[in-house]
């Protein structure tokens, strides 16, 4: 109380200063990138579309700043086409940067949550598998696609091979079959939580 009373100003170290989620300045700045190269895009190919306006042909001699070529060369149009080119495959580069590091972001914050509280990781993973309020599929539409996939004849091409592969397994003794009894279920499962209930798909 006193030192507040006084005005003197408190240390903020070892606090935390911001969220975890926050974005990386890096990931802003790659954003910018890409959207100045979409700009640049679309003015490059108005440019190659015959639109001379000031405006867009100082754009062009901005793209080709510090290289030898000249607008009034023959050549331009394929020129203007392989900048364009270029320009995609960085825009790609750079969103191909941004989705791996979203998807290590992602295993690594999963994992953590996994060590610490896997009741909320496992909710936290239904609510992004939840679909729509679309309409329900059609019941018989779903039983003829897989019907025409399961219960149509084909006829196969048998190779060779396959004779060779029996004939090398003729002598293995096949396993016995397992049964799997209620009991057994109820082994295995009685010392599940009981928030790691099967979804509505029926698999857990």
């Amino acid at each position: 109380m006193a030192v507040c009373r006084i005005g003197a100003k408190l240390s903020t170290a070892g606090r935390a200063t911001g969220q975890s989620s926050a974005i990386p300045a890096w990931r802003i700045r790659i954003k910018e990138r890409i959207a100045k190269a979409r700009t640049l895009i679309g003015r490059l190919i108005c440019f190659r579309s015959g639109n001379n306006r000031p405006r867009i042909v100082r754009t062009v001699r901005m793209a080709f700043a510090g290289t030898n070529v000249s607008l009034s060369q023959p050549d331009i149009m394929q020129k203007l086409t392989e900048r364009i080119d270029d320009l995609k495959q960085r825009i790609a580069a750079w969103g191909k940067r941004i989705r791996r590091y979203t998807e290590r972001s992602t295993w690594f914050n999963q994992n953590r949550l996994f060590q610490s509280d896997q009741k909320r990781l496992y909710k936290s993973l239904e609510r992004q598998m939840v679909s729509g309020a679309g309409p329900a599929p059609n019941q018989a539409y779903t039983v003829a696609f897989w019907r025409g996939l399961w219960s149509e004849p084909i006829n196969h091409s048998e190779g060779p091979w396959k004779e060779v592969v029996a004939s090398q397994c003729a002598s293995i003794t096949p396993m016995d079959p397992v049964i799997i009894m209620p009991d057994d279920v109820a082994e295995a499962v009685r010392r599940a939580p009981n928030w790691k209930s099967p979804g509505l798909d029926g698999l857990q």
